[in-house]
């Protein structure tokens, strides 16, 4: 309805236009200079209305988006939403937690593996150099040093192999 009326006013600015040149064109002196604020006038209300319309129509549109926005259905579902992302990042929060927790257990677990393999290694070479050290008398020297070089050699290494053979070894020479 209100644009309706805008137009028509719009249609009359431009007949009173018209008009006015249909009557600088006759050459009728005083009329054209009064009907041209009138016809600017008309206009200028025409485009006033429009606009005061737009602006109304923009102000409902924002107002009914706002109520529409707090409205209980949509708070809730904002609820809704917001309670499943932060359950999606607990959730991830577990498993790097769990993956974390998972990769220091097995560090922990290597290093103190390898410091229990250090100490039985380690116990294996003084149980050697004790059954070396009682049968010092029974071996020449050069073999008894060659053994002794030898389990040092294979304790360096850290070579749990080889330090059983070895131990094999003295254990047949008796």
């Amino acid at each position: 309805m209100i644009i309706r009326i805008a137009l028509l006013l719009l249609f009359a600015a431009f007949a009173l236009f018209s008009s006015v040149d249909l009557l600088l064109w006759l050459a009728i002196p005083g009329l054209p200079q009064l009907l041209t604020p009138l016809g600017l006038a008309t206009l200028f209300s025409a485009f006033s209305i429009l606009l005061i319309y737009g602006l109304l129509a923009l102000i409902k549109l924002i107002m009914r988006a706002c109520v529409d926005y707090l409205s209980a259905e949509n708070r809730a579902h904002r609820r809704l939403l917001f309670n499943q992302v932060r359950q999606q990042q607990v959730k991830q929060l577990y498993f790097f937690k769990k993956v974390q927790l998972n990769y220091f257990v097995e560090a922990k677990r290597k290093k103190l593996l390898m410091a229990n393999n250090q100490q039985h290694i380690h116990a294996l070479s003084k149980a050697i150099d004790k059954e070396l050290s009682t049968l010092k008398d029974q071996l020449s020297r050069t073999h008894y040093q060659a053994l002794h070089h030898e389990n040092i050699k294979h304790l360096r290494k850290r070579d749990i192999n080889a330090l059983l053979q070895l131990q094999v070894k003295i254990a047949n020479i008796v």
